[in-house]
């Protein structure tokens, strides 16, 4: 508010000029004021007095609208709320305000963080303190373990020194008399001192290793340094120099960023993988002292690092402290399990193999969840467009990380068991596809169950045994076991020791047989042909690997009650499913696997198929087999069906007994067979005259007669020794027209040579 002053003058209007402040307005008081007195006047008191009342009623706002109108200079308002075109940036962030908030803002972070940056620095994790731990570590990396080796050979080669100037002194002063102690402390004072010396050698080769490599690491560590600091020196003096020494040391601070312990105190809260926390070192440590595995004091030597998969599972691989064997973590698996927070079943720990590999060393993984219990993904046959390989690798499934199982059954023999329902059918499934898409496989099947589950294979089978008769289980064996015989009267012919894949195609009497067996145990417990089956099977399996036949027995529970140890012990493949006890575990993988570490007791119901899978290497492996569905089943069948068909390998049927004997391709064998054709011959011939009719006898000169025409020529002498007919079966009988007897050979004496030359019945 300005006063302008008014003189004596009455021409001019004297009044008081008001300048309103931005935002003022009149009252709203309604109320009618006091009239100001008139503001002329000639006193200057008067005057005075006029505008101090004037300036009163504005301050006090009882100006009313009727009060005269002033000029009030009006400022542009701005719409503070209004937005730019891009998304929430309103218009007072381009303002002079918004740009000093800005600058306000990063201002005080910017200080905020170096005021955390010199706070940190007095601590460990401060600059400083990561290039002492670089330096530090790099000194260490320098020095290497090889002074340890040096110092035990420098401490063998003192002892042995010692000890060769012992031997040395005792042999000086061993009186000559004594010829015999004389020569015994001379060779002792020799040996020691080859010894003494091979020592010192080897303590100079360590040094001379130590050196070198020492030298080695020193030059990679501390020559660019060296190099950056002379450099820059050479090219900007001394900021060149400074410039040098601050890389050198950024580069020994980001060596030294991480400290080697951690602070976690996991005793104040104890979290796992199962509440979501993390894999670490210190957690791997505080779980093997829970399951008391190492003592409290002891600690695990990281070998790899907790890691994440791609499958969310955990995967470690760590050293136990000395002399805790693995061994001992495999049978804590439980312990463990409980003390990571999840089920025993997710995890996995194994003996790492292959190079590097020690006996305190153990891979952990743990599955995110239970494994195996999602849905199997469709089997590779079901991919395969060709026939199978079953001389080479077969596909069983995945493992525990998803990564393909294949073994090989080349020269080999298995046993699957577990509990019902554990799933042996769809596991047995995944071999018995693989053999029938060959069509250069024979099939033979025995089902125990009698459920026809192996019914769908019958088409493919050349002997097929699905009513769960032991009696005809056990002549098949005795055809197998004579088959096997066969085959290795070929191969001693053909100067071979076994079966190869290039034998097998060249020779169809060689080709692989797949002998599989369902439930054996109804077939071994038999009173009557247990022992008979067992014996059989013992000899099949022993010895049939080298000609080419490939056993596999699937059964419940193989004790030694069920299943013979002498046999049991014979079969290399062992597939262990969910069993009910450590003890059923053991029967299938062996004595002592469960207390390796190695039980399916562990496998849960969840977890269908699953089983430890010891084909392989030194441990079993926790694999869960293909799965097929019945649709997929004949649809891979009826694909084997026509890969046989197309290679001509389908069954024939029941061969008769002259194709077995012509099949064995020796001469004596060739004979015979002609021999029993031209019986059936006769014979067929005899009942179409007669139903009732029947030959049993035929006269030497038909036989040979026949064999001529056949185009073998064999004297009735040759005949009479391959043929041996008793005292009572030489006599001469009548024959059709002829006028007297002849000699002749009756069928009985040609089956038995048969069954004593071959070990074949018709």
């Amino acid at each position: 508010m300005t006063e302008m002053p008014t003189g004596p003058h009455t021409e001019a209007t004297d009044l008081a000029t008001v300048t309103y402040l931005h935002g003022a307005r009149p009252a709203t008081n309604a109320a009618a004021p006091a009239a100001a007195p008139a503001l002329g006047g000639t006193t200057e008191a008067t005057d005075r007095a006029a505008v101090v009342e004037s300036a009163r009623l504005v301050l006090e706002g009882t100006v009313t609208q009727e009060q005269p109108e002033v000029s009030v200079e009006k400022t542009p308002v701005v719409d503070l709320d209004d937005f730019d075109a891009r998304p929430l940036i309103p218009a007072w962030a381009r303002s002079a305000e918004g740009w000093a908030m800005y600058c306000g803002v990063l201002y005080r972070s910017r200080l905020r963080a170096y005021r955390r940056w010199v706070r940190r620095q007095r601590t460990d994790r401060g600059h400083t303190a990561q290039f002492k731990r670089g330096a530090r570590r790099t000194q260490d990396w320098v020095t290497g373990f090889e002074g340890i080796q040096t110092q035990a050979l420098a401490h063998q080669a003192h002892v042995a020194a010692k000890e060769a100037r012992a031997a040395a002194k005792a042999a000086r002063f061993t009186p000559s008399l004594m010829k015999t102690k004389k020569e015994v402390a001379l060779r002792e004072a020799d040996r020691t001192q080859t010894v003494a010396m091979q020592a010192v050698a080897a303590h100079r080769t360590a040094k001379s290793y130590r050196r070198r490599l020492r030298a080695m690491r020193a030059g990679v560590a501390y020559g660019p340094p060296l190099a950056a600091i002379g450099t820059g020196y050479a090219t900007g003096g001394g900021v060149g120099a400074t410039a040098g020494a601050l890389a050198t040391f950024a580069s020994g601070a980001f060596v030294g960023r991480h400290q080697v312990t951690e602070e976690t105190d996991w005793s104040a809260d104890w979290r796992s993988l199962g509440d979501g926390d993390p894999m670490s070192a210190p957690m791997l440590d505080e779980v093997f002292r829970r399951a008391k595995v190492i003592g409290a004091d002891e600690s695990l030597h990281m070998v790899k690092m907790p890691m994440l998969d791609a499958r969310g599972a955990w995967s470690a691989v760590i050293d136990l402290p000395p002399g805790i064997p693995a061994k001992k973590a495999m049978r804590s698996v439980s312990e463990i399990a409980s003390a990571l927070g999840v089920e025993d079943a997710q995890v996995t720990m194994v003996k790492t193999k292959g190079k590097g590999a020690r006996s305190g060393r153990l891979e952990v993984y743990v599955a995110k969840e239970l494994p195996f219990t999602e849905e199997a993904a469709k089997g590779p046959l079901l991919a395969l467009e060709a026939a199978a390989n079953f001389w080479g690798r077969i596909a069983i499934g995945p493992d525990v990380r998803g990564l393909p199982i294949s073994i090989s059954v080349v020269e080999r023999s298995g046993l699957v068991g577990g509990e019902p329902g554990a799933g042996k059918s769809a596991s047995g499934n995944v071999i018995l596809l693989a053999a029938a898409l060959d069509p250069r496989v024979i099939l033979w099947l025995a089902d125990g169950k009698g459920g026809g589950d192996l019914e769908p294979f019958e088409q493919l089978c050349e002997h097929f045994e699905g009513d769960a008769d032991p009696e005809a289980f056990y002549e098949m064996l005795k055809a197998a076991v004579a088959d096997m015989k066969t085959r290795y009267a070929l191969l001693k012919k053909l100067g071979r020791r076994k079966v190869t894949e290039e034998l097998a195609d060249k020779y169809p009497l060689l080709r692989q047989k797949l002998l599989w067996i369902d439930e054996l145990m109804f077939y071994t417990t038999d009173d009557e042909y247990g022992k008979k089956i067992t014996k059989l099977l013992r000899n099949l399996v022993s010895r049939g690997r080298a000609a080419g036949i490939v056993t596999f027995c699937a059964t419940q529970k193989p004790g030694s009650d069920v299943v013979d140890t002498s046999l049991r012990d014979l079969l290399s493949i062992r597939w262990a499913l969910r069993c009910t006890t450590p003890e059923a575990s053991d029967t299938i993988l062996g004595k002592g696997a469960a207390a390796a570490g190695y039980s399916a007791k562990t496998i849960e119901p969840e977890m269908r198929g699953a089983g430890l899978l010891w084909a392989e290497g030194s441990n079993p492996v926790l694999t869960r087999a293909d799965y097929y569905t019945d649709d997929e089943v004949e649809l891979l069948i009826s694909r084997a069906y026509e890969l046989r068909k197309a290679a001509g390998t389908l069954p024939e049927g029941p061969k008769t007994l002259a194709d077995r004997l012509r099949e064995k391709g020796e001469p004596d064998a060739d004979v015979l067979a002609v021999l029993v054709d031209t019986f059936d011959a006769y014979d067929q011939q005899a009942k179409e005259e007669d139903p009732a009719g029947a030959v049993d006898w035929l006269p030497g000169s038909v036989l040979t007669d026949a064999l001529t025409a056949a185009g073998i020529e064999i004297t009735p002498e040759k005949l009479g020794r391959l043929v041996v007919r008793e005292a009572e079966e030489k006599k001469k009988r009548a024959w059709a027209d002829s006028t007297s007897a002849l000699n002749g050979f009756p069928i009985q004496a040609v089956l038995r040579t048969v069954q004593a030359k071959y070990d074949l019945t018709a």
